[in-house]
Order: C-alpha cells, then structure tokens, then sequence
C-alpha cells in the first residue's frame, strides 16, 4: 500500500468510527491548489469499505454572483476572501438540514459560478448516519467552524500551489505575478485571520502528492 493509500485509510476509519448514530460533517479545507477535491474524493471512495453513506460537496456550489465577487475591484484579494462565497446559503441548504436537529433534506449546490445563474435545486435526503465530506477554501472561517465534526486542512506552500494552479487553469506558476495577487493574497489574509491550523483536528502536508505527511492529529 502506497504511504497515501495509508494515509487515507486511516482517515477514513477515524472519521468513519465518529459519532456512528448520526451525521458527522467533515470540512477538507486548503489553499486554492493544496489538492483539496482530490483528496475528498480520494477520501470518499475508501469510505465506503466502512459502511457509512458519504455526501460529497464543495463550496464551489455556494459562489456569489459575479457583481458580488468583484465588487472590490477584480484584483482585490480583501474581496475574494470576503465575497467569494454565500455562506448564508452553504448554511441554509447544506450545513443546517445534516446538523443536530436539521431535516436531512439538503442541497448540494445552488449556484454556477460559470454561467453566473441559480441552479435548479435538487433536493436529496440524507441517512442518519451519514457524513458529509465538504472541500473548499476558506472553511474555517469563525462562522464556519461550529459546523465541524472534524476538519481537515490540507498544508501547501504557496510556489506549489499557484504551479498546480497554472497546470490546471493554464496561469502564471509564480505566486508574486500580478494575475495571481487576488488569489494568494486573499488567502493569505485568511490565514493571518483565521488560522486555521489552530482549528483542524487533522492537518496534513500535501506538498508531495504522492507522500502526504501527518502534522497533526487531535484525537
């Protein structure tokens, strides 16, 4: 088994043997780059050898529109930390229904940041006992963090970041380029602010894809 196979299956037994009798909510959170999508799904797909039901979803689904994003200029790193995302939304069809109390009938999306359009809402209800695997940026954000079982965040120096970003999104692969300041910036206002290594439970060095270290572990 190769060290990431490990890796990944000791996570899933830990978050699998949480709260066995009802729904646990798992946040992968991680600079933009830091692998974050790959590794839920990596994530989601050994989960099932532990019998839970697993809901996979991103914030990616809960972007603002357009004219919300850059309304602080469209390089303002200030305005993609604080007006990327609806959280009132994320909370309203995700988070609430699949906590203590909630309905169990979410919502895994509501908005195409492509298209700048609503999405149709599709509505699914949850078993008891399943868990919610949701990646993005930014998850540990004060008003964010009470909605957490366990959260995950994923360590990735900036020069490895951006240079996967410019594979994926075809971009410059230095992190000090203009066209990169928005972004880089704006995460690292996030991390002076919110610190999110202070609050994961589990944070992982993902720099080397193929050998993800264990930094921290709090259980």
């Amino acid at each position: 088994m190769s060290k990431r196979a490990d890796l990944l299956a000791r996570i899933a037994r830990t978050v699998a043997e949480l709260a066995p009798d009802r729904i646990v909510r798992v946040a992968i959170d991680g600079v933009d780059g830091a692998g974050k999508t790959t590794f839920a799904n990596e994530l989601a797909g050994v989960m099932v050898d532990f019998g839970r039901p697993v809901i996979r979803a991103s914030v990616d689904g809960f972007h603002n529109r357009r004219a919300i994003r850059y309304a602080k200029g469209r390089q303002s790193p200030i305005g993609f930390f604080e007006d990327s995302y609806n959280y009132a939304l994320l909370k309203q069809y995700l988070l609430e229904p699949l906590s203590p109390g909630g309905n169990r009938r979410y919502c895994i999306a509501s908005f195409d940041h492509v298209t700048d359009k609503p999405v149709d809402l599709v509505e699914r209800e949850a078993s008891s006992n399943s868990i919610l695997l949701l990646d993005g940026i930014f998850l540990h954000r004060p008003e964010l963090r009470p909605y957490w079982e366990a959260s995950i965040f994923l360590r990735v120096d900036f020069p490895v970041s951006v240079a996967r970003n410019a594979v994926r999104d075809g971009i410059s692969p230095d992190p000090a380029d203009g066209a990169n300041r928005r972004y880089v910036e704006g995460q690292r206002i996030y991390l002076s602010k919110c610190a999110p290594e202070d609050y994961a439970t589990i944070i992982i060095d993902n720099n080397d894809l193929a050998e993800p270290a264990l930094v921290k572990k709090c259980w």
